[in-house]
């Protein structure tokens, strides 16, 4: 492998906590990384794109055009991934999610803080599949939190991923299209329904929280590439035909969204050994010859390239200055 590429979401901290967060971090072996580094890209994302940067960094990897209205492609991928072979025709990720009132408007819940286990959404699965398939739409089960809807006729709907939902407004980031209403129905129907089903009402009982909702996204009509999961769960790695390896590690993802900056910080530091101090071994050591750091908030990300040192080059240090600026003055780096 001569190139190495580590996607790290909300890898930038946030500005106002980046100063205190950054001086808390044990990261030396990123530190010298970023020492390294030789050059940086940064990419500003528009602030109501229906995918996240890193998302739309890792569409490259399915060889479509990058296209931020829209979730990425990549039902037909999760669904070999549970095994599942589906028929020809377009097909969407339907997620079971929990929405709640804020002072006017609905927002998702981050799903990956819905707690629910396989019988339960068995049970919910099984009462949403009838009212699909009344409609034409056969439905799929994939996990507890992953299921798969077959609907043509809404290919062109503009629908957001998970993760740039969460925590918004619902009105603004639900799918749109020449079929949003048929849609809406459809949820409509299951969300009435599941208001009064036995598993929501033995969850209020016991103080959980429902499961009251489903979210449509990541529509797909074929294969764009092969997703290698890894036996660790919170990275993808993603190889190409050019000795190259791309990376996604996930862990700051859950405690970024729900602005959980204690356990952001923890997990970072959880990085430094998993894979920062890793690649620096790597790079110095010649296994690699190149690493890209991609490094990204909720709406910018930045590659930065690192190669191994030269030794008359004494002048470069550790420094985890680049954090700070990113965070603080991202178009001045």
């Amino acid at each position: 492998m001569s190139h190495l590429e580590i996607i790290v979401p909300f890898g930038i901290p946030p500005a106002a906590l980046a100063k205190e967060l950054v001086k808390q971090m044990k990261t030396p072996s990123l530190a010298s990384l970023l020492g390294y580094a030789r050059g940086k890209n940064i990419h500003e994302h528009d602030e109501f794109a229906r995918q996240l940067p890193h998302e739309a960094w890792l569409t490259r990897a399915f060889k479509t055009p990058t296209n931020i209205a829209n979730s990425s492609p990549l039902t037909h991928q999760r669904m070999q991934a549970f095994g599942l072979q589906p028929a020809h025709g377009f097909w969407f990720t339907l997620s079971p999610i929990h929405i709640h009132i804020a002072r006017d408007h609905m927002v998702m819940t981050d799903q990956r803080r819905l707690e629910i286990d396989d019988k339960e959404s068995r049970a919910l699965f099984d009462a949403a599949q009838e009212i699909c398939e009344e409609l034409g739409k056969p439905l799929l089960y994939g996990d507890a939190k992953t299921w798969f809807l077959h609907a043509d006729e809404w290919h062109a709907m503009h629908t957001a991923s998970l993760d740039a939902a969460a925590g918004h407004n619902m009105e603004i980031w639900i799918a749109k299209g020449e079929h949003e209403v048929a849609w809406r129905k459809l949820q409509n129907e299951i969300q009435m329904l599941w208001h009064i089903h036995p598993v929501n009402q033995a969850r209020e009982e016991q103080g959980r929280t429902t499961i009251n909702s489903v979210w449509l996204h990541s529509g797909s009509a074929e294969m764009h590439a092969t997703i290698h999961q890894t036996n660790t769960p919170h990275f993808n790695v993603i190889k190409d035909q050019t000795d190259s390896t791309s990376i996604l590690v996930e862990d700051l993802l859950e405690p970024a969204l729900n602005s959980d900056w204690g356990n952001w910080l923890a997990r970072m530091n959880q990085l430094e050994k998993n894979w920062f101090e890793p690649a620096l071994g790597a790079l110095q050591n010649k296994q690699i010859k190149t690493l890209h750091l991609v490094l990204s908030d909720g709406q910018r990300l930045c590659q930065i390239s690192c190669r191994a040192p030269q030794a008359w080059k004494f002048w470069r240090q550790p420094s985890l200055q680049t954090l700070l600026a990113l965070a603080n003055s991202p178009a001045k780096i």
